[in-house]
């Protein structure tokens, strides 16, 4: 493979002086570590013109030139050396890897050793009855406020269960063969928007428990709504996305229709810049906010094979979209929306109706129905970025429709289509050995620099 024999600084000619290499190096990168620099340097700034002197002979020119231009082991010296370094010169980088291999492990066996003394809930610490729930895969009948309101639509009904005081408050209770088929609190908790199957979008004043406005612009039921700040969208049965304005007299800032089928999830990233949506035709669009009026989307994944309800944005990378389709699919989705790909894909065996990301560890926890295996009704656990299982929870009698989780993210609660709430501790408490990780850091950090 290595033809250099010819050359000087070949394999062949290295391994025969004292010195011994441990690779005959990058043809294509120079080695500095065998260099004179100063005398590269010498040479080429070096503007002195050549003068002969005729007092001195050839020989002795001769002489002087060798002096010049042959390293110390009597080659032509060259500006830059293409050949492998002597294994002395490796040593101290070797026993920087080992150093660094035994920092990994050491961090990865205290990571472990937080990540299992969390364990999984045997059983719920709540649970509530939920009446008359409708068993509809599509529809986002269920969002915890920042205000530690619990709003959930049992048929016709709404109803707000306060987590503080445990009181239970009827909002109201829609007629004409109506109900409500998306609810979402905004950030500020000053409204609570309720989408209806007659494609009515309601606008609900927190405070006096009345409705303020009806936003129009659909024709069929809204399936999802999601806020981003004081901009509402809606995504319908109709195909259409309508953004809100919930200030303006004309509350219809733009419009797009990219879907095939309905929409049926919208999630909003935390900067509020990126929209993701899910199509009942199985794709997902993504959306930047300033460009959305001209109907342009980011990307498209059409990945899944089924529905696309559940969406959720990673909290610790930005640039991190999950995803879960329907019971032909069964699949959770990590994608790249930067490069617009695909990170992995996880088989659940089983419809995925909900995802929520850990706020405080590394975890996914996903809410699954209809299934021909027998991981269908769970709650299941995985572990972020490596997407392995954790762990599961069966405790539903039927598949579980809906998952949100408490402003604090510690307690997450599963609607379930066995007509139960059933609320879990499953997101915390917060490992507070801060000062531990902080102090192993301190003493890595004195071993090694990173810069090598």
């Amino acid at each position: 493979m290595w033809n250099l024999e010819h050359d000087w600084y070949s394999p062949k000619s290295l391994l025969s002086t004292p010195t011994h290499y441990d690779f005959p190096g990058d043809r294509f990168i120079p080695n500095r570590s065998l260099m004179d620099l100063d005398q590269a340097h010498s040479l080429l700034t070096n503007r002195t013109r050549k003068i002969q002197n005729k007092e001195f002979n050839d020989l002795y020119r001769q002489i002087v030139d060798e002096k010049l231009n042959l390293d110390s082991e009597g080659n032509p010296f060259k500006m830059l050396v293409f050949r492998g370094s002597p294994k002395s010169s490796r040593k101290s980088i070797l026993h920087i890897d080992e150093m660094r291999e035994e920092e990994a492990a050491a961090l990865q066996n205290t990571s472990n050793q937080h990540y299992y003394r969390r364990r999984l809930p045997k059983k719920e610490s709540r649970i509530l009855d939920a009446p008359n729930i409708r068993n509809d895969f599509y529809s986002n009948i269920m969002d915890w406020g920042n205000n530690n309101i619990l709003a959930i639509a049992l048929d016709s009904d709404m109803y707000l269960w306060n987590s503080e005081n445990k009181n239970v408050f009827k909002l109201f209770k829609a007629t004409n063969n109506d109900f409500p088929t998306s609810v979402s609190w905004s950030e500020d908790t000053k409204y609570l928007a309720i989408g209806f199957m007659n494609s009515k979008l309601q606008l609900w004043d927190a405070e006096t428990s009345k409705p303020i406005r009806i936003l129009q612009g659909h024709g069929h039921r809204i399936a999802t709504i999601a806020w981003n700040g004081q901009i509402l969208t809606s995504g319908s049965h109709d195909k259409y996305i309508i953004n809100h304005d919930v200030r303006a007299r004309n509350n219809v800032i733009s419009q797009v229709k990219a879907h095939k089928a309905e929409v049926c999830g919208l999630k909003w990233t935390r900067r509020s810049n990126m929209l993701a949506s899910g199509g009942n035709e199985n794709h997902i669009y993504v959306w930047d906010l300033v460009k959305m009026s001209s109907s342009n989307f980011l990307h498209c994944f059409k990945d899944h094979c089924a529905a696309v309800k559940a969406l959720a944005w990673c909290p610790y990378d930005s640039s991190v979209l999950a995803s879960g389709g329907g019971t032909e699919d069964s699949c959770i989705k990590l994608w790249n929306v930067k490069k617009g790909s695909s990170i992995c894909s996880i088989d659940t065996k089983a419809q995925v109706c909900g995802l929520e990301w850990n706020r405080h560890h590394k975890e996914l926890l996903s809410g699954h129905g209809f299934s021909t295996s027998a991981h269908h009704n769970q709650l299941c656990m995985w572990k972020y970025p490596s997407m392995t299982k954790v762990g599961g929870l069966d405790r539903h009698a039927s598949r579980v429709l809906h998952l949100c989780q408490s402003p604090d993210g510690l307690t997450v609660v599963s609607a379930g289509a066995d007509e139960s709430l059933r609320f879990w501790d499953v997101f915390g408490p917060p490992v507070n050995n801060t000062s531990e990780i902080s102090d192993l850091d301190n003493l890595l950090s004195l071993k090694v620099s990173p810069i090598r």
